[in-house]
């Protein structure tokens, strides 16, 4: 009798641990194994990526001083972790259904016989087993390591997001720095448009000029005096945008007092490293624990085809005399158990399994397309890369040819040489000149600052709470 039992127990605790999801089999990067080689694309090196914190690639303390104080202060970073908490404390949610719930009761009553009938009392103290399902084919298992698989998600989600504050955080602090600058322009030009109609009056007071000359120096005023009031108010809502990410007042000696001071302060990085690095950003990570999440469901709707064994326990004490509650006498147990199982549903079930196949296909799918935009994404800003330093000596260039231009023309219509449209011309091209070099040295600082983004960039972004088991 004692070996029936022993391999009834083995034989339950084998179908226990048996599991009916597919095992998960994480497709090869349909990505090349290295990123686009020519001109363009400035390879350097099939040397893997080095690992990287944010400050790494943001050497300037000041910027590092801000994105501390957003990682402690940004709300919708919270929301994340908050979200990621919600998602661990779900695991343990679902986890308890493995387990045999235990309950206690206690009772108490009297009863009055009535006429010369002594009265009765009962007592009685129960407790045991009140529900508890055998997981003969890996149905609580694998809801537990679906919803394990999503909380994993969750995490990566967050870390999609605090990868994204760091980036549009230093984003922001380089535009800042590149608005200062073209305030800077519009101040020079609005100083210099205003000694031209100084001048251009002189000589319509001379009888040297006509009036034609001077409203078009007052137009150039007018523009320049435009642009000031649209720089201070792009500088205004940068620093509304910074505090918005730092999540409260920002020091503004943090900020850059020009484009110069950005530039070697976000700091380059390699083209050539294996495409494979893709599989350590966050959004990839997300996408792959949730292809594992909806591979561990099929498991449960397969496990919904077979029949469910729920066992059910009870041992207590009882009496009708508490001081006698107990004793030996008043001991008693139980036990059963309940299989139920469903013969016709119209497919219902069936239907189930096949919903879990179609969304895990799903899932692959979005797996493969994430590794796909995410080598799409970095191929993109390398190709930048590989070529914004010519546009950034082009762009210098211009504006030196435009500055010596200006200066030449503005010197022949003073000697009455050419006509003030010349110098007009002259300055107008200087204005889109200085402009255009700073969009593209901000560029530049921008394709560093996304190629940190989109190769998944920050190795500590993960959250700081443990993995939920």
């Amino acid at each position: 009798m004692i070996h029936a039992r022993a391999l009834l127990m083995a034989s339950t605790l084998m179908l226990a641990g048996c599991s009916l999801a597919p095992k998960t089999v994480l497709p090869a990067p349909p990505v090349p194994q290295s990123w686009p080689a020519g001109d363009a694309y400035l390879l350097q090196s099939e040397a893997a990526l080095p690992i990287l914190s944010y400050k790494s690639v943001f050497t300037d303390p000041r910027l590092q001083s801000l994105t501390d104080q957003a990682l402690a202060n940004n709300r919708d970073l919270r929301v994340a972790y908050a979200n990621v908490a919600a998602a661990r404390a779900q695991v343990r949610v679902t986890r308890s259904g493995q387990f045999p719930e235990l309950g206690i009761s206690a009772g108490a009553g009297y009863s009055d016989g009535g006429g010369n009938t002594n009265g009765s009392g009962d007592f009685s103290l129960r407790g045991g087993i009140t529900a508890f399902e055998l997981d003969l084919f890996g149905k609580l298992a694998n809801a537990t390591e679906a919803d394990r698989n999503r909380a994993l998600g969750t995490e990566a989600a967050s870390r999609t997001v605090r990868l994204a504050l760091i980036a549009n955080l230093a984003d922001a602090w380089a535009t800042y720095g590149a608005d200062r600058d073209l305030l800077k322009i519009a101040e020079d030009t609005a100083t210099n448009a205003r000694e031209s109609v100084r001048l251009t009056k002189a000589r319509l007071d001379g009888g040297v000029a006509p009036r034609t000359d001077l409203r078009q120096a007052e137009q150039i005023l007018a523009t320049a005096e435009d642009s000031i009031a649209q720089q201070r108010t792009a500088l205004a809502q940068d620093e509304n945008l910074i505090r918005l990410l730092v999540g409260g007042d920002v020091d503004r000696t943090l900020l850059p007092a020009s484009l110069t001071e950005v530039t070697p302060a976000i700091v380059s990085l390699p083209a050539g490293v294996s495409s494979e690095i893709l599989l350590r950003r966050p959004d990839v990570i997300e996408a792959e624990y949730g292809l594992r999440a909806a591979n561990a469901d099929i498991g449960v709707a397969r496990a919904q085809l077979f029949p469910s064994i729920s066992l059910t326990g009870l041992l207590g004490f009882a009496s009708n005399a508490l001081g006698s509650l107990f004793d030996s006498g008043s001991f008693n147990w139980s036990a059963g158990g309940d299989a139920t199982a469903t013969i016709f549903d119209a497919g219902g079930r069936r239907a189930g399994v096949a919903v879990s196949e179609a969304q895990r296909d799903a899932a692959l799918a979005g797996y493969e397309g994430a590794i796909q935009t995410a080598f799409r994404e970095v191929a993109d800003a390398l190709a930048v890369q590989g070529t914004i330093s010519e546009r950034a000596r082009a762009a210098a260039a211009n504006t030196e040819a435009a500055t010596d231009t200006a200066t030449l023309a503005d010197a022949r219509y003073k000697g009455g040489v050419d006509s003030f449209l010349s110098s007009l011309d002259a300055q107008r091209s200087l204005y889109s000149a200085r402009r255009s070099e700073v969009g593209t040295q901000l560029l530049l600082v921008s394709t560093r600052i996304a190629l940190f983004r989109t190769l998944g960039g920050d190795s500590s972004a993960g959250s700081a709470a443990p993995t939920p088991q």
